[in-house]
Formats: structure tokens, sequence, C-alpha cells
């Protein structure tokens, strides 16, 4: 299903303000407690095929100054996101986001640079779940000791292109993964290994 060319077959939030306020502190949720689920208030029907989290995190966070680039299969999105957001959209060289439904090659992402690691490009992913898929144990700042991580839709090798982006720190890309109506938090300072 494609989005209508005006994008206003598919309200934003019921109430703006409240609901952009309320999902902003569970992302922030999300990234400050690495691996932790968190409920993002969301709008009542999001254009397919976004989850509602996706549509949330895209209304809260995406703006004219932070731009969104939109792969397949979100490039239809482009007129509901330019609508509720005034996002005009980007290449993915470009964009502050990047929405995606699978792994991309991050080095195509912006990773900011060492004086200027904020300039970089968060990933808005949206997997199948945020529960249920290979365990995964987090470590670093906002985990007391260790976290265990199963979402479903991560590559196989996903332990080792996360260390290769852990490397670059203080560059490199955040992550929320997007599933239902919560959303889970990678920070670029987050270690993650395989559960044994």
């Amino acid at each position: 299903m494609t989005v209508p060319d005006d994008g206003l077959a598919y309200p934003g939030f019921a109430d703006p303000v409240h609901d952009a306020q309320a999902s902003f502190r569970a992302v922030l949720r999300a990234l400050a407690r690495p691996g932790a689920l968190c409920t993002v208030a969301t709008p009542p029907a999001p254009p397919p095929p976004l989850a509602p989290a996706s549509a949330a995190v895209l209304l809260t966070l995406v703006d004219a100054d932070a731009p969104v680039h939109l792969p397949p299969p979100f490039a239809g999105l482009g007129p509901w996101v330019a609508f509720h957001t005034g996002s005009t959209g980007a290449d993915i060289g470009d964009a502050a986001f990047v929405l995606a439904d699978e792994w991309p090659d991050l080095a195509l992402l912006a990773a900011g640079t060492d004086e200027v690691p904020e300039a970089s490009t968060t990933l808005i992913l949206q997997v199948p779940a945020l529960e249920g898929g290979p365990r995964l144990i987090l470590r670093g700042p906002g985990i007391e000791a260790t976290q265990t991580f199963a979402p479903l839709g991560l590559p196989a090798d996903f332990a080792a292109r996360w260390a290769a982006n852990r490397r670059l720190y203080p560059r490199g890309i955040d992550v929320l993964l997007c599933a239902g109506s919560a959303v889970a938090g990678l920070p670029r300072s987050v270690t993650v290994l395989e559960a044994a």
C-alpha cells in the first residue's frame, strides 16, 4: 500500500505536544538504558509499512533541520513525513536519520567527526520484534553489569558488525530499534557480545 500524495490520509499524533513529549522521554530512556524496552506514545493509524513505534520516533525526532532518508520499502512515505515533520528527505550520507527494515552498510551513514561526533546519523531500524531473537549481551554506560537483549531481524554477524561501529567511538552510529509500540536503544558507546 502506498501513502496518498498529500500524506493526509494517515494522522500524526492525536495530541501532538503531549504525545511527542512522551515519545521523546521514551527515546531518551531507551538510549540511557541500552537494551531496555520502552513504550512510546504512538499515532492512531501509522501509514503502512510503518510500525507504530517507528512512526512515533519519526514524528518526535525528524524535522526540517534533521532530515530522514527513506529507502525501500519506506520510500513512499515521503509525503507523510514531509507533511507531519517538515522534512523534505535526504540522501543516505546526508541524513540525520535513516529509517530501514534491514541492517544497512553503516559505512554509508555519517559517523560524525572526533570534533563533532554528534553530527552522525541515527539509524531507526524497524524489526519484527524486540524479543525472541538470538541473545546478545550488552555492556557499557547505562548498564549496571550486563543487559540481555534478543531482538529479531538483526544479521547473524551483528556482534562483529557492531564491534566495527564501536571502534569508531566517539564517532559512530546510534541505533533505535522499533517494533510494535516499543523502542530500544543501542548507543555507539555500548559493547555487544553474542551470548554463550
